[in-house]
């Protein structure tokens, strides 16, 4: 009870205190801070600490109650935190950018015939002070939600710029028209023009202090999702095809200035040493101002000339990347206003992260789009691929291949996998590799590593990343894995041959016999098989013993099954598996010669389940990822009686809808990684974790010391 007093009188004396200058400013600090923490739905992060702290000594106590005065409005207004942001916008405005405040109108009046709202700021023309040059909206809700009603407001108005922001992210438009409103970096200051933004030098430092994903907390397959809103999908293009050619030559730029990217990380990391308190844009503030390169691709103050220069950039990203776009195709969007619209959705997005993840994901969305899906075949989530990556641990005098590559995760994650325990004495990290420069040995690994697929578009997918990722090699074919006695014939294709020799012959040279090309001498096989539709072709059927029952060769059979026994046929004596397949393969009675099967050729070694919502929104169909290891007299002698891993996700990163939920803090906002990327959140690296320390115990023979410190 006295202690309850004590608070008490405390709570009163800290009241009248609060009147006097010394506590005013502590007590309102407290007070702002309190408020846009409570909502969740703003924050203060693109405010410099001198614009909060200026803002904060402008609040007062009256009646009870906290004011600001505004200053626009030249009032007093009750605080809330739309209208913290305000004033914090307001204050940015007159201060970094240098606008008058006469020129700032707060709550200003845009009429719609006779129906009239209010917009929360409006900076007037300088020219003429009357007409509207700038509409802010500051909202909680999403960005494109508040983007429609910025459209409404520029548009019932005239203004030819718009702000968007709700003090965590803040996006910048020009208006092109009432249709189209084009991406900025930022909003010009007052003695600039909208061109003087769009022609500023900008090389990869500027790129990663205004990375858009790391700005906006977004992800490059929504900013795809936007841009095809805005302007692909009535553009009369295959949005596919177009989509691609963009993050292609926008690839090709940023690895232009590989050197520049190579130097600001280790910069970072040294600052980041010697300062561990400061932030990720305090620290590349901190970046000396090299004589960087300047990145083309950019938005130019004239469309004609945007067109001209990303058309050159595409010229030469084909010639440096062959294989992946005839040397004559054009870029296919006509209209130059609409290309420059696409350019600056993607200008400030930094698409080089530590597993090209960002990229992955808006292929990923771009390929089910056109086709995919329909053949039953889905990529692979990403924290699955790391999950079975990690567990199979591949090392640096193995081959392994993906017979269903998709946008070649599994050969993508293992490269970087392998990599890392180059780097780091045998040690890999859980999903983590820099971007830094290949050594010899590194380079040497990438022509162990293959990946096939029957589907064109998702094969140069494929090729692009693995030329990325492997410094210009690929050993990515285009060929029907099943179909194997007809490669012979589509290696006589000039053509064929012209794109994929180099990596068929290395194909060929793992072949048991090089005249039937069934048996491979594979250490690793990882795949993620279509598993709807069936095979009918006889001539494809009569080869798979899986095929045959009570010695009769049934008519159909489910793609994924022939690709169970086309995956065992790739392996060596005491190569290893991991395959994803759907659960009704593990518990269907009618599946038991299956399992069978398998057994009779390998060691079953874990299997781990899969959510109902992995491949959403795709299909919800429940999977299994299977591990296996062929068996050998040597490192894997048959036996009847053995251990198995057994393990279930909870929870690997999707909603009921197909989502992915990322992890936040405690206001609701999306957490970073050590690359500042937003985190999914799931459980498949606890799996591999508990599978690595149980197959250590069981004496597996591609197992050995543990990884200390990795759990």
């Amino acid at each position: 009870m006295l202690f309850q007093h004590i608070l008490s009188a405390f709570a009163q004396f800290l009241r009248i205190a609060a009147k006097t200058k010394g506590l005013k400013s502590i007590m309102n600090k407290i007070e702002i801070a309190e408020i846009i923490k409570a909502t969740g739905k703003y924050d203060l992060k693109i405010f410099s600490r001198q614009t909060i702290e200026a803002i904060e000594k402008s609040v007062f106590e009256k009646n009870g109650k906290h004011f600001i005065k505004c200053l626009s409005r030249k009032k007093d207004i009750l605080v809330k935190p739309e209208e913290i942001i305000r004033q914090l916008m307001i204050h940015k405005l007159i201060n970094e950018y240098g606008y008058p405040q006469e020129l700032i109108k707060a709550e200003y009046s845009v009429y719609f015939g006779r129906e009239t709202k209010r917009a929360d700021i409006v900076i007037l023309n300088k020219a003429d002070e009357s007409s509207e040059y700038c509409v802010l909206e500051i909202k909680n809700n999403k960005a494109q939600d508040g983007k429609e009603q910025l459209k409404s407001y520029c548009n019932g108005c005239g203004a030819p710029l718009a702000v968007w922001t709700n003090g965590i992210e803040i996006n910048y438009y020009e208006r092109i028209d009432p249709n189209f409103f084009e991406p900025l970096s930022n909003i010009p200051k007052a003695d600039e023009t909208i061109d003087d933004i769009k022609n500023e030098p900008f090389t990869y430092l500027e790129l990663m202090q205004k990375d858009r994903l790391i700005q906006e907390r977004k992800s490059l397959k929504s900013l795809i999702e936007e841009m095809e809103d805005e302007v692909l999908a009535n553009a009369g293009v295959d949005i596919f095809e177009e989509a691609f050619k963009l993050i292609f030559i926008k690839l090709y730029d940023e690895m232009e200035s590989s050197e520049d990217r190579m130097y600001i990380e280790r910069r970072f990391q040294n600052i980041k040493g010697k300062h561990p308190h400061l932030n990720y844009k305090e620290i590349l503030e901190k970046i000396d101002a090299e004589d960087f390169r300047r990145l083309e691709f950019r938005s130019r103050g004239d469309a004609h000339h945007t067109k001209k220069e990303i058309n050159k950039l595409f010229k030469e990203a084909k010639e440096k990347w062959g294989g992946i776009f005839e040397k004559g195709e054009p870029i296919r969007i006509t209209d130059p206003s609409h290309l420059q619209i696409c350019v600056a959705f993607l200008q400030n997005v930094k698409l080089f992260n530590s597993n090209l993840q960002v990229i992955d994901q808006a292929f990923e969305y771009l390929v089910n789009k056109s086709a995919k899906g329909e053949k039953g075949q889905y990529f692979t989530p990403r924290n699955i691929i790391d999950m079975a990556v990690y567990m199979i641990n591949p090392k640096q005098k193995e081959y392994m291949i993906d017979t269903a590559c998709g946008s070649c995760g599994f050969t993508v994650h293992t490269l970087f996998n392998v990599w890392q325990k180059m780097v780091n004495n045998g040690e890999a990290n859980f999903a983590n590799f820099s971007n830094q420069k290949l050594t010899s040995q590194q380079k040497k690994y990438v022509n162990k590593v293959f990946g096939i697929d029957f589907d064109e578009r998702a094969v140069r997918v494929a090729r692009t990343l693995n030329m990325i990722a492997g410094d210009g090699s690929t050993n990515v074919l285009h060929l029907n894995t099943l179909d194997y006695s007809r490669w012979k014939e589509k290696a006589k294709d000039p053509d064929w041959l012209k794109i994929y020799s180099n990596g068929y012959q290395r194909l060929i040279e793992l072949a048991q016999d090089k005249e039937n090309l069934k048996d491979f001498n594979f250490d690793i096989v990882m795949a993620n098989p279509p598993f709807a539709g069936d095979i009918k072709d006889n001539s494809i059927i009569g080869k798979y013993d899986i095929a045959h029952k009570n010695g009769k060769q049934i008519k159909k059979i489910s793609r994924d099954i022939l690709f169970i026994e086309r995956n065992l046929d790739f392996l060596k004596p005491g190569g290893r598996m991991a395959i994803v397949l759907p659960q009704g393969r593990f518990n269907n009675t009618s599946d038991q010669r299956i399992r069978e099967f398998i057994m009779e050729k390998a060691r079953l070694i874990a299997v781990v389940g899969l959510d109902g919502n992995t491949f959403k929104p795709h299909t919800g169909t429940k999977t299994s990822v299977l591990f296996v290891q062929k068996w050998d007299d040597k490192i894997n002698p048959q036996v009847e009686d053995y251990p198995i891993f057994m393990a279930v996700s909870e929870n690997t990163g999707k909603d009921n809808s197909g989502k992915e939920i990322y992890k936040t803090d405690e206001n609701g906002i999306r957490e970073l990684d050590e690359h500042n990327h937003i985190m999914q959140k799931h459980d498949l690296d606890k799996i591999a974790y508990a599978f690595e320390e149980w197959a250590i115990k069981k004496k597996l023979s591609f197992w050995g010391e543990p990884r200390l410190g990795k759990h």
